[in-house]
């Protein structure tokens, strides 16, 4: 079984979108550099994220998200954003009307479903937590192993928190990454068990 990490680019004072849920410059460092991320050529990022991002990016097999996201991105149009096998999607509704069942994407009811189905799709790969409200329940849930988060420098004020409604306390382990790119700070903790 592969290791479950919550994942997001995030302000520095905790917020993962604004109030409108939209996130603002904080995607801008994926077009900070003259180096392909993907093969689209439309993500550029420095020789230093690429380092850390793409590697990372290779080891995903499933990415959860909550419903939200998912509605807000047109799921994607059916294809797994960043070239990941799987989307699961935790959602008290039936996927939408007209969607293609055949597409990599599989609607559960609750997180700990989500992680499960997550888990059996991934194998050992990485399973990956979109943070916000979704990631933050599977944090309270003791599911996560692993918070990676890239910070952009831009201050939101409010809006959707990086970690959601989490309100009990969880503890982290220092950081064992700490690498500075063009306009963003990527750090990864691992969580205290």
């Amino acid at each position: 079984m592969g290791k479950v990490v919550m994942y997001s680019s995030v302000s520095v004072d905790g917020f993962v979108a604004d109030e409108n849920d939209q996130p603002g410059p904080l995607f801008d460092w994926l077009s900070s550099g003259d180096v392909p991320l993907d093969e689209s050529g439309e993500l550029k990022v420095s020789q230093t994220s690429y380092d850390y991002t793409r590697p990372y990016w290779d080891q995903i097999g499933v990415t959860i998200v909550g419903r939200h996201v998912f509605d807000m991105t047109d799921g994607w149009d059916g294809k797994p954003p960043g070239g990941i096998d799987h989307v699961v999607v935790v959602s008290h509704r039936p996927m939408p009307e007209g969607w293609d069942p055949e597409a990599p994407f599989h609607f559960v009811d609750g997180v700990e479903a989500a992680m499960a189905k997550a888990q059996e799709l991934a194998g050992d790969r990485t399973v990956e937590v979109a943070a916000g409200d979704v990631g933050g329940q599977v944090l309270a849930a003791g599911l996560i192993d692993e918070v990676r988060m890239d910070v952009v420098p831009v201050v939101f004020g409010s809006g959707k928190r990086y970690f959601g409604s989490v309100h009990a306390q969880h503890l982290l382990e220092d950081p064992d990454v700490v690498i500075q790119g063009n306009r963003v700070l990527h750090l990864r903790y691992r969580v205290r068990r």
